[in-house]
């Protein structure tokens, strides 16, 4: 038996030191679960030392191991994040377990059966383990790192902190819940307008490579002068079924250099800032980009996340360069001693709303509730934007495939009506 010091919080988060005997880690903290406490860490006596595996076993482990992942790596591609629904799954679900007054490890033992194909139940198992050990929750998940952003070890780091872990796991959940339904509405608003850009497309080809050459066929029998737009139409079809791999690589090497183009500095940098100017498409990019940023940041601050560490993870959050290198020069004025709303506003990308409503926040001490109010007042506009901006595109990409369509048919029918004319004539 060795005597392990530890570090641990009572449900009311206050603080305790205290030492217990046990035969290893994994028993002390057992032990400090059992008189109701949360271990935060738990330290050994210089003496005590792991168990080692003898060398044989260790070698062939793990050559093992190198063999499977070997193995593995020819047809598995690298470890990627969990989805947000997923994320808030797991949060949700670790957060009742706290609330029913569940002790951490036990906790997380009962995650290891909550499998989802972003969040495995080997990653529970590590972490049980890991607290185990006497790590912290926080330093657990950011030992996985592919798993768990930092917004979500930040704010589990203010929770062991503040005591209130439960309750910043449910203000995760709800907080990625929203990001979600964000994410869905978006990307269900240009599920028709793709579709029907593939589908008219599809027809158009088809039309142009397999049906046209049909007709032209009674066309060279007639040995009439054909209209101009039907020759047009003709030279169009001659194009694509000769050289429609030219086409095709014009298109692959397009997609490469934009791509390539895309991976500069230079080059995210001047898309993000077209796309933010962009008329219409503009407008819903700019709603669902301020929204995340006001939500991120409120809810970090809301979990007791410092300024200037809650600015850094916002700036890793968002997507758009532009914003990003703006979220840094805050952060740095910030660190300067100046307010939030005044690097915001000269930045001159932020709406003065967001600024007037921050720096309002800022006089009356509560600037997490100024932005949750800003984060509400983007997410209810963007649903209105997207639901404009569908209704717009809609009959515009109709009117466009109409327009294709009307420009074959014209072409096909004023040579027929030419040949007809010319037989009446006869």
């Amino acid at each position: 038996m060795a005597q392990f010091t530890y570090k641990a919080r009572k449900k009311s988060g206050e603080a305790v030191n205290g030492s217990v005997e046990a035969s290893d880690r994994s028993a002390a903290a057992l032990q400090i679960e059992r008189i109701g406490l949360m271990p935060v860490s738990i330290s050994a006596p210089r003496g005590v030392i792991k168990p080692a595996r003898s060398a044989a076993v260790a070698v062939s482990s793990e050559a093992k191991s190198g063999e499977k992942l070997g193995f593995r790596a020819l047809f598995t591609r690298g470890p990627c994040r969990p989805k947000l629904q997923e994320l808030a799954m797991y949060t949700h679900q670790l957060a009742n377990l706290l609330k029913a007054g569940m002790p951490l490890i036990m906790a997380l033992r009962s995650m290891e059966s909550l499998s989802t194909r972003g969040i495995p139940s080997e990653v529970s198992r590590q972490l049980k383990q890991d607290v185990t050990e006497g790590r912290s929750l926080s330093d657990s998940m950011a030992r996985q790192s592919h798993v768990f952003p930092d917004l979500v070890i930040n704010m589990v780091r203010a929770g062991e902190q503040s005591g209130a872990l439960e309750e910043v796991l449910r203000r995760q959940s709800v907080h990625f819940e929203r990001f979600a339904e964000v994410q869905s509405k978006f990307k269900a608003a240009m599920i028709y307008p793709a579709v029907v850009c593939v589908v008219g497309g599809a027809l158009v080809i088809f039309f142009m490579t397999v049906m046209l050459p049909k007709f032209m066929t009674l066309f060279d029998n007639t040995r009439i002068e054909l209209p101009a737009l039907t020759r047009m139409l003709i030279s169009i079809s001659n194009f694509l079924s000769g050289y429609w791999w030219a086409l095709l690589l014009a298109s692959v090497a397009s997609v490469v250099l934009f791509r390539r183009y895309r991976a500069t500095p230079s080059g995210r940098a001047g898309l993000d800032r077209l796309v933010m100017k962009l008329p219409v498409v503009g407008s819903v990019f700019r709603l669902n980009l301020f929204g995340q940023f006001a939500r991120t940041l409120s809810t970090l601050l809301q979990n007791g996340v410092p300024v200037l560490q809650a600015l850094r993870i916002t700036e890793q959050v968002i997507p758009n360069v532009v914003l990003k290198e703006a979220i840094s020069r805050t952060r740095e004025a910030v660190t300067d001693g100046k307010t939030l709303a005044q690097p915001l506003a000269k930045s001159r990308l932020f709406p003065q709303l967001m600024i007037d409503l921050i720096k309002i926040g800022e006089e009356t001490g509560d600037v997490p509730s100024s932005l949750a109010n800003l984060a509400d007042m983007y997410e209810n506009d963007l649903k209105v934007a997207l639901g404009a901006m569908t209704n717009l595109i809609q009959p515009v990409i109709i009117v466009a495939i109409a327009f294709v369509v009307g420009f074959m048919l014209l072409g096909v029918m004023s040579a027929m009506f030419k040949i007809t004319e010319s037989i009446a004539t006869r």
